[in-house]
């Protein structure tokens, strides 16, 4: 029935099985929970990044050869993509980053936007602000419209968080929640510096648009999202894995926080 002969089968039989050795198993343990945790979007590299850091000894190919032995597939979907556009009558600040993301300290550079996430009752906004020194969302809020408020309340949350010195610069696209009267008021009584990118040139803003990227294809987009208070705590999930745990090369592959910490421990 199975298209195998007698004398195949009995052979099979008498073929010892496979041992592996409890550190073995322990690799592939942990590689199982590690791949689950990320919502099956780590790649063989990033994989191995995780196991290094734990201790594991092992090379880009054997983390190639134990995700095929445990079949461990990277699955990813495909987002969408919609802008908003400035009215005419608000000011645009000049580009004071020219697409430098890297700035020398905390605090000197930050970064937002605003992107669109669907769920079974319909949109959902979510307006972020990231340090670009440890790729670190600092501010972040979500809400079923999108308006100067939910860009205000990201703000207010990173500025609360940090207490950033005056002279720091926030960097945006031309959007209109950015360009309004009501934001730009918010920056100057910061002592913050609005910083934005030309029109149509989505990588004047590359680092926060694959934070978005990675937080939809990785992350969202991997399990139904049927409302949107599900949704809220699933990025909520998602921004903690984010700052707690996923390794940035950038950050010679540390997590933002930890990046950070390792930052003030040298100056100290």
């Amino acid at each position: 029935m199975m298209n195998v002969s007698r004398s195949a089968y009995y052979a099979w039989l008498k073929r010892p099985a496979k041992l592996i050795t409890a550190e073995q198993l322990d690799l592939y343990r942990r590689a199982k929970v590690i791949f689950k945790e990320s919502r099956n979007s780590l790649g063989y590299r990033e994989l191995r990044k995780r196991l290094c850091k734990e201790g594991f000894d092992v090379s880009d190919y054997g983390v190639q050869k134990l995700m095929a032995t445990l079949g461990l597939v990277v699955t990813q979907r495909v987002a969408y993509k919609v802008t908003t556009k400035r009215k005419h009558s608000d000011a645009v600040a000049d580009n004071l980053l020219n697409q430098n993301f890297n700035p020398v300290a905390p605090n000197q550079v930050w970064a937002g936007d605003v992107t669109y996430l669907r769920t079974g009752e319909g949109w959902m906004y979510l307006a972020i602000v990231m340090d670009l020194y440890s790729r670190r969302i600092v501010g972040w809020h979500i809400d079923k419209r999108m308006t100067t408020d939910l860009v205000s309340k990201a703000m207010i949350k990173a500025y609360n968080l940090r207490q950033p010195p005056k002279g720091l610069v926030f960097h945006s696209d031309r959007g209109s929640q950015y360009t309004s009267k009501r934001y730009r008021k918010l920056l100057a009584d910061y002592g913050t510096r609005a910083s934005m990118g030309d029109v149509g040139a989505c990588w004047d803003n590359a680092v926060v648009e694959r934070f978005f990227g990675s937080l939809k294809h990785d992350w969202l987009l991997k399990i139904p999202q049927p409302t949107r208070e599900h949704m809220k705590n699933d990025v909520a999930v998602y921004m903690r894995y984010y700052n707690l745990e996923r390794l940035h090369t950038t950050n010679g592959n540390l997590s933002p926080v930890e990046y950070e910490q390792s930052s003030l421990r040298k100056v100290s």
